[in-house]
């Protein structure tokens, strides 16, 4: 701090006090001073620092290097998809599903890939279709794709009434978007957000108008369904990788890395406590009591 005119700084009391109200607060008593840490909890604690340790060090390190994201034939059939729509003449739709709103991890994912597929319509000169259960999403979605067509340098492209709220209710979703790919039988359809019992009956129709359909979702229960309905299909987090990959955030790529030394850590201790248990070695046994 730098001094002006030869006079000390000032500093005000209240705050002082009030964090002395508050150790005073949070610090045990002598009495309860061996219940602070509950020492039989360790393990837990052990696993808290290592995942948290995992993910940031990972995201540390994608600042300066981008990480190796194997091929997903889904997002490298995305060129082809837009590709095959653009030689039909015929339009491309964007669903995030009706299970997600603004604040799920796989919206977000789903419009980093957006962000993608309108830089890539610019360049066919396609437009997109995106009708959207959530005002909040179909906003963001307009910004996305306006924002997509720009970069592309084909802003004309852009249309907001094909960018638009439809209704919250899940079948009435589901029966608009229906009717706007009977009608507007666009080439490629892309199902990657949240799904839910809407999924098969949008898969179905976009399968009977004729689109190639590129799916995601984290939903065990409707990847089923986009596995036997859709040409490519990203299984759970491939899902977060893809949107690592296309847009080549660092945090993104770093917490998906985070993420696998976390599997391959927890394959890890698995395999050998299996082995030290056939060995009658019961170490980890004692440890996680």
């Amino acid at each position: 701090m730098i001094l002006r005119h030869g006079k000390m700084p000032q500093v005000s009391s209240v705050p002082f006090a009030l964090l002395l109200i508050f150790f005073a607060l949070i610090l045990p008593s002598e009495a309860a001073a061996a219940d602070w840490y509950a020492a039989e909890r360790t393990p837990e604690l052990a696993a808290v620092i290592i995942c948290a340790a995992a993910v940031l060090v990972s995201v540390y390190l994608a600042r300066g290097r981008r990480f190796y994201v194997r091929p997903l034939p889904g997002v490298q059939a995305i060129d082809d998809a837009l590709g095959r729509a653009t030689e039909m003449g015929a339009p491309v739709m964007y669903l995030t599903g009706w299970g997600g709103d603004l604040a799920r991890p796989t919206t977000m994912a789903s419009l980093t890939i957006l962000s993608h597929v309108a830089r890539r319509t610019a360049a066919f000169g396609t437009p997109i279709l995106f009708p959207s259960h959530d005002p909040v999403v179909a906003s963001a979605a307009q910004d996305t794709i306006q924002q997509g067509y720009a970069a592309g340098k084909r802003p004309e492209l852009y249309n907001s009434s094909d960018v638009a709220f439809v209704t919250q209710s899940q079948l009435g979703y589901a029966a608009a978007v229906d009717g706007i790919m009977s009608r507007r039988k666009p080439g490629a359809v892309f199902l990657l957000g949240s799904f839910e019992g809407e999924a098969l009956i949008l898969a179905e129709t976009a399968h009977n108008v004729g689109a190639v359909q590129i799916s995601g979702t984290d939903s065990t229960i409707q990847l089923s369904f986009f596995l036997v309905a859709c040409d490519y299909t990203l299984i759970g987090e491939e899902l977060f990788a893809a949107s690592g990959y296309l847009s080549g955030d660092p945090l993104i790529l770093g917490a998906v890395r985070g993420q696998d030394i976390l599997k391959i850590i927890i394959v890890a201790v698995l395999l050998i406590g299996t082995v030290l248990g056939l060995l009658q070695i019961h170490v980890f046994a004692e440890w996680f009591g």
